[in-house]
């Protein structure tokens, strides 16, 4: 049995990784919160019932910006749901009182600066930019392709929290890694070095580079953003979207209506004969 509040948190950090299959990036923002958290808070136990008391930390984190405090604060919700749902454990939590952030739109990578940095990289780079731009994949997804995943016109997908998901792989996808594993000769997963999977960070690493080569600043999840925006203003269904970027709720996808809508608003106002006359 779990006596200590650091063991619970290993127990729920290893839950993450084991069962819920979340990417490590994911598991070490959670134990950095987590491990904070445990650090200073209160945690006792009075007739079979638990009390958490996050003060201390609240005060702790009080001066990070809004964002950040959300991040943390949401950590620790998900592990108290760990400890009730999976536990059993009655507890009850103090300061506890939510965080109200504003939801940013992402920023997507306007097309000819990814029609650049392709016709830039090499053949291993411009494989990675057409799988997370043409499919809209994680980076965690991206390392961890093999493949035997990758079969008929079709790549199958291990997402977040064990979900998989079946993509179709336009032409250009599927005749550039065929050159790439006719090139690099891969034996188990898509993308190696020296014979072992190549992990998140070294991928990231790629990319960051190669688009900084060309002079922008460019992260690879916003590829993934890139990907529903483009989508979304080319005409296809939301609910489309959602399944292809492997949502669980339609609304976490509704951020890039926001998004095409303040777009259609910047081109009818540039657009519209009457802003002219002002």
């Amino acid at each position: 049995m779990i006596y200590t509040l650091k063991d619970k948190i290993d127990g729920f950090l290893f839950y993450l990784k084991d069962v819920r299959g979340y990417s490590q990036s994911t598991i070490t923002t959670y134990k950095t919160a987590l491990y904070q958290m445990g650090e200073v808070c209160e945690f006792y136990e009075e007739k079979n019932k638990f009390t958490l008391n996050i003060s201390p930390f609240r005060l702790q984190i009080v001066r990070l910006n809004k964002k950040s405090i959300h991040t943390k604060i949401s950590a620790i919700n998900s592990f108290i749901d760990y400890l009730r749902e999976q536990r059993g454990l009655e507890i009850d939590v103090i300061a506890n009182e939510a965080i109200k952030v504003p939801q940013t739109l992402p920023k997507p990578i306007e097309e000819s600066y990814i029609d650049e940095v392709l016709e830039f990289a090499n053949l291993k780079e411009r494989v990675i930019i057409l799988i997370l731009y043409g499919l809209g994949l994680r980076i965690s997804e991206l390392s961890h392709i093999k493949l035997i995943d990758i079969k008929d016109g079709w790549i199958v997908v291990d997402g977040k929290g064990n979900k998989t998901r079946q993509l179709p792989l336009l032409p250009i996808l599927e005749t550039s890694i065929a050159l790439y594993k006719k090139q690099y000769l891969p034996r188990t997963y898509l993308f190696e070095k020296n014979g072992d999977r190549q992990n998140d960070a070294q991928l990231r690493y790629i990319i960051e580079k190669l688009f900084k080569s060309r002079g922008l600043k460019i992260t690879p999840h916003q590829l993934r953003h890139s990907f529903a925006t483009h989508l979304l203003d080319g005409g296809a269904r939301i609910s489309d979207i959602s399944e292809l970027l492997g949502h669980s709720s339609m609304a976490t996808t509704q951020i890039y209506t926001r998004l095409s809508s303040s777009k259609k608003e910047k081109e009818y106002l540039n657009a519209h004969p009457l802003v002219q006359r002002l």
